[in-house]
């Protein structure tokens, strides 16, 4: 009888309230991969016997020596595949004795060769060409504005080098956006402003405050990468629904609403990431309203909003801060080695996140607060925003022109900002898929962003981000038409 069985038997027996699994450290494969394969076959095995509650994450990762994140991910997997499912408030059960269609599988893990992209993506230090990069051009952003902003808030008063700073953020950016906020959008208080080091950080204390491990939240599907990954790292479960040209797919929507009970839905409404297109006002009518009904929050994710036309959909505007939290950023507009985020709540909730702020990393950066509050009052910002969206609309028609010479199309029509979606009509195949194709791209000194970076679950397709600032260049296209 091997560890494993043994195991499995104690198990069952009341011994132990969880398998111990055998794991090598040193065998080829990752851990979440050991993890999930043996799982999977004790379920199918019968070892383990549909409607046996598995362990918690925490007891998990203790028991078997391996952290929190990689019993996450382990979970994710096996609920993807079937093999579990997840009751809010209860835990993880074995849910069926064996997989489920392929059609339901997870995702295959990242290529080495695919995750070598991300720190390049995010860095700007790569001699590649950007093209699936999240920032623009400095230039684009308006130099002279920036390092005058700079330069400014470097002449901090001494007295303001005692202590941490407020832990609100600095108080004269807060007044700032909430006027500005209050004139443009919705009536906000400065003390219903925290800022943050950019949108993600936002999110994380988002997360920290309002779930708790085992929480469902819902995302965009396709969506923001890095927050389905921080999801997971909290122990929650990403339930993904599907947003299109058409916006999102409420059908879907009120099926997982209904099943999972969410804790919250993070959503993109204004020139979402990775699509470029915005939900309409009856949409997001709809999304509130489903949202009071079933009783969740919403997290609106609102960076883009300053490159998008007036008038479009604002979930906050709507609701008035009720059961919406909303996120902005200065990354898309100035410059996003700044790192100064916002994020927008009730009163009520405003304590608990402050709290949470403090617990996590005390304050953010007064001198980067300082440098933002400068660009953004400067006279010449909103000339800049104005030039920087009228340029990004030329730049997305020519990217959409010189992508259909090397025969893709976008999967949807983007309605302004950064990024252009597209790629090749059919389903892909191992040579032609996005990870095979990004590794091609890397080796010929192109960063692409594949559609598997911004999926929950397997394409139908292949596609790419582009980022319209660089996405008109020769080589790139040259480089499609190649593998076309």
């Amino acid at each position: 009888m091997d560890e494993m069985t043994a195991s499995a038997e104690s198990a069952s027996r009341g011994d132990l309230q969880w398998p111990v699994l055998a794991i090598d450290r040193s065998k080829r494969g990752g851990l979440v991969d050991q993890i999930v394969a043996a799982i999977s076959a004790m379920v199918n095995r019968r070892e383990l016997r549909v409607g046996t509650k598995m362990p918690s994450v925490r007891q998990f990762a203790k028991c078997n020596g391996v952290s929190t994140f990689t019993v996450v991910e382990s979970y994710e997997r096996l609920l993807q595949s079937g093999l579990l499912s997840s009751r809010r408030g209860s835990g993880f059960f074995v849910a069926r004795s064996e997989p489920l269609a392929r059609r339901h599988a997870p995702l295959p893990a990242p290529h080495a060769a695919v995750d070598a992209l991300t720190p390049d993506l995010y860095s700007g230090q790569s001699d590649a060409l950007p093209v699936g990069a999240g920032w623009l051009p400095p230039e684009w952003y308006g130099e002279s504005t920036i390092l005058d902003a700079v330069r400014h808030a470097m002449k901090i008063p001494a007295s303001r080098l005692r202590g941490y700073g407020h832990p609100l953020g600095y108080p004269t950016l807060r007044q700032h956006l909430a006027a500005t906020l209050s004139d443009e959008l919705f009536q906000v208080a400065p003390d219903q402003v925290l800022l943050t080091h950019g949108a993600t950080h936002a999110f994380d204390l988002i997360l920290r405050t309002l779930t708790r491990p085992g929480d469902t939240v819902l995302v965009e599907d396709p969506g923001y990468s890095n927050l389905i990954a921080l999801i997971r790292h909290h122990g929650c479960t990403a339930v993904g629904i599907p947003r299109g040209g058409a916006g999102l797919d409420f059908d879907a929507l009120a099926f997982h609403v209904a099943a999972t009970q969410p804790k919250l839905m993070f959503v993109n409404t204004v020139l979402q990431n990775p699509l470029g297109t915005s939900l309409t006002q009856a949409q997001a009518h709809r999304l509130l309203a489903m949202a009071e009904q079933f009783d969740f929050w919403l997290v609106e994710d609102d960076i883009y909003r300053e490159l998008s036309a007036r008038g479009e959909a604002s979930l906050a505007a709507m609701d008035g801060l009720r059961r919406v939290i909303r996120v902005g950023s200065f990354s898309k507009t100035l410059s996003p080695v700044l790192r100064v985020g916002s994020l927008c709540a009730s009163n009520s909730l405003m304590p608990e996140l402050l709290r949470v702020k403090m617990l996590a990393g005390l304050t953010t950066s007064e001198v980067n607060e300082r440098a933002v509050y400068h660009a953004i009052s400067a006279r010449p910002y909103r000339r800049m925003i104005e030039r920087l969206a009228g340029r990004l609309a030329d730049a997305s028609e020519r990217t959409i022109e010189q992508l259909a010479r090397a025969g893709l199309v976008p999967i949807a029509t983007p309605r302004g900002g950064m990024f252009v979606s597209a790629g090749w009509p059919g389903a892909p195949n191992p040579d032609k898929s996005g990870r095979a194709i990004a590794e091609l791209a890397l080796k010929a000194g192109i960063l692409l962003a594949p559609n598997e970076f911004f999926m929950l679950h397997e394409p139908k397709s292949t596609w790419f981000r582009f980022n319209v600032a660089y996405a008109a260049e020769a080589p790139l296209v040259a480089f499609l038409q190649s593998i076309n």
